[in-house]
């Protein structure tokens, strides 16, 4: 039986108890359609607010336990929003599969914060999700919800203007948002988001969302990106591992592929943009360090700077266009923890600037870099 087969015009009054009861407990299919209709009708008409008869409790039951799909998902649908449907129905249609529970799950006023942590415990995770965006969650609800850890549940709970989460809720929020990128958009914008907590934030989100940051909360971008900046590149320059040299063999195979492709004519600038795209970035610093005549480890310098300076300047000298440079840069820096940088100015915006001059450049900045260090 379909959906479809289901689109009668409802009738002109609800049918008896009795009669529903026993069409409840008559399992031919014929039964099911017409009890289907007799339930939409009393749907309709709304039973009288107070107690829900037994009867009717017991035929609603009877029919969500034995119905097809279709006539659960009808049923919920039109149970959804009705404060007198009985609570034991709304559990079981909360706990059925998820297209059948995401009517009542995100609006049933039945439905209270005990109904939904069991949900959470013993539900899939797109149940979950649709608890997270649930319009007026409770705060107990949404606690565990953090405190599960789940990262699609966690962004649902981000993205949900409306849930009561406490400060420290928003505090671990913005923490798991170290590990979980999609929290960082919804969380920038977040009502509940404080100076102090977007300040956290500025360190590990992309630009777009610190200009965000800067915009919502009057923070002074130049004085702050510049400070978070050093701490993060002091702090990773501790412990750092130079680019590729973690596995010498592989650093070496890397190396003879791109001696081959330099023997044959076949290396040129597209190639770096290639070797990012492949997540191969010790392939990128033998290919461009060959390409500018430079060594790998004035190319692995560039990588490791505050600056994205020195590293532009060394695409452009072998010819990488300086309108493909920001988006080459965003991937390096996935790649590469979050580096090269972002302290000092966007170089690649002021013009053209020819191969002799950006190797010049490059070298320049390097050497200065390594004096500093």
């Amino acid at each position: 039986m379909t959906v479809a087969q289901f689109r009668s015009p409802p009738m002109a009054s609800p049918p008896a108890y009795p009669d529903l009861l026993a069409l409840a407990r008559n399992p031919s299919a014929d039964s099911r359609e017409r009890l289907l209709l007799g339930v939409v009708a009393l749907c309709d008409a709304r039973p009288p607010t107070g107690e829900l008869s037994p009867v009717l409790g017991e035929i609603f039951l009877t029919l969500a336990r034995q119905a097809e799909r279709d006539v659960r998902k009808i049923l919920s649908e039109r149970l959804a929003t009705a404060d007198w449907a009985p609570p034991a129905l709304i559990n079981v249609l909360a706990l059925d599969e998820i297209e059948i529970a995401r009517p009542v799950l995100a609006a049933s006023p039945i439905l209270q914060d005990d109904d939904l942590m069991r949900v959470l415990v013993e539900a899939t995770l797109e149940h979950q999700i649709e608890i997270a965006r649930r319009p007026q969650l409770g705060g107990r609800v949404a606690d565990a919800i953090i405190e599960r850890g789940e990262p699609a549940t966690l962004t649902a709970l981000a993205f949900n203007r409306t849930a009561e989460i406490s400060l420290d809720g928003i505090r671990r929020l913005v923490e798991q948002s170290r590990r979980v990128a999609a929290l960082r958009g919804p969380l920038t914008r977040h009502p509940r988001l404080t100076a102090q907590l977007a300040e956290q934030m500025y360190e590990w989100v992309g630009v777009a969302l610190r200009q965000s940051i800067c915009a919502r909360f009057d923070v002074d971008e130049r004085k702050l990106a510049p400070a978070i900046t050093q701490a993060v590149y002091d702090a990773r320059s501790q412990t750092m591992v130079p680019v590729s040299t973690s596995d010498p063999d592989r650093d070496e195979m890397e190396r003879r592929l791109v001696a081959k492709l330099q023997a044959a004519g076949q290396l040129r600038a597209g190639y770096l943009v290639r070797a990012v795209r492949e997540r191969r970035l010790g392939l990128f610093v033998h290919a461009l360090a060959t390409l500018g005549g430079f060594t790998v480890s004035e190319v692995r310098e560039a990588l490791a700077s505050k600056s994205p300076e020195a590293l532009f300047y060394a695409c452009a000298s072998v010819g990488v266009d300086r309108a493909v440079y920001p988006a080459l840069l965003a991937e390096i820096r996935i790649l590469n923890d979050g580096f090269p940088g972002d302290v000092g100015d966007r170089v690649w915006l002021r013009g053209a600037i020819s191969p002799a001059s950006a190797a010049r450049s490059f070298r320049a900045l390097v050497r200065t870099e390594a004096r500093a260090v």
